[in-house]
């Protein structure tokens, strides 16, 4: 075994698995801790998207909520915090809608997704925003026409794409 990177956000590991056949193979592995996708609702019936500058990809995107289970942390109180600050609204009910690998052929990063509403103004004295480096504005959005921008390729976010048949 052998880490030949620790970031912020991810690690990368080389290591060797025995499969299940009893051959062991040389692997390459991103670890990225949880994650929690939320899917807010608002009291019109609309999905609480978000627009963000998305610097790996060089462009704007639509995408629902959603961030990192810090260590120690629950997911449904990671939920709340990481709703506050990208959209910033705090749910008062949630229901966990699932959760699922974003790409276990080499990455072991868990999505837990969340339908999230009657969503409040935080308390004024809350310590929850944006990261420095988000440039977030939320947008209430009709959720057929969310629907529709994934077929016409105006959301390219794959956790979004997949949230919204979750709904």
């Amino acid at each position: 075994m052998s880490m030949i990177y620790e970031g912020r956000k991810f690690s990368i590991e080389v290591a060797r698995r025995r499969y299940p056949d009893g051959t062991e193979h040389e692997i390459e592995i991103v670890h990225h801790r949880p994650v929690v996708v939320m899917v807010p609702i608002d009291r019109d019936g609309r999905v609480m998207m978000i627009r963000q500058y998305r610097a790996v990809i060089e462009r704007e995107t639509y995408e629902v909520p959603a961030g990192g289970v810090e260590a120690e942390e629950h997911a449904e109180d990671a939920v709340r915090r990481e709703c506050e600050e990208e959209i910033g609204l705090v749910p008062q009910r949630m229901a966990k809608l699932g959760a699922w690998y974003s790409s276990p052929g080499f990455c072991d990063e868990l999505m837990i997704f969340f339908r999230v509403w009657e969503l409040q103004e935080p308390r004024p004295d809350s310590p929850h925003k944006p990261d420095e480096d988000e440039r977030i504005t939320p947008h209430p959005i009709a959720i057929e026409e969310a629907r529709a921008m994934v077929k016409r390729g105006e959301i390219v976010d794959l956790k979004t794409a997949f949230a919204l048949t979750l709904i």
